[in-house]
């Protein structure tokens, strides 16, 4: 009786071993595109009106942690220059983190 029962019993097809894997790809898919698609896509657009807003005198951070106000910028170059205690550096408008305030007695030193 066992043995017809086996035999009975038809071998796993590979479609249906395929089919948790496809499943698990169109889950991750579906992820990609309606969690993090959005979210890179807003970070950008805030990062984009913060560099634009950038302006002589405001303090900043960039993502080497320094901090410093801005002497100069031109809209036209994506450099500008900071002071940092006694130092003037000259940096791209893109490694600016975060816009901390604004300081226009400390841009004119």
């Amino acid at each position: 009786m066992t043995s017809w029962l086996l035999l009975a019993q038809d071998p796993p097809s590979a479609g249906a071993q395929m089919s948790p894997m496809l499943l698990m790809i169109g889950l991750m898919a579906l992820f990609f595109f309606i969690v993090i698609l959005p979210a890179n896509r807003r970070q950008r657009r805030e990062q984009e009106t913060m560099l634009k807003s950038l302006k002589r005198g405001a303090k900043v951070l960039t993502t080497s942690g320094i901090y410093g106000t801005v002497v100069s910028l031109k809209e036209t170059e994506d450099e500008m220059v900071i002071r940092s205690e006694d130092t003037k550096l000259r940096v791209k408008k893109s490694l600016v983190v975060q816009v901390l305030g604004s300081d226009e007695a400390e841009a004119a030193k």
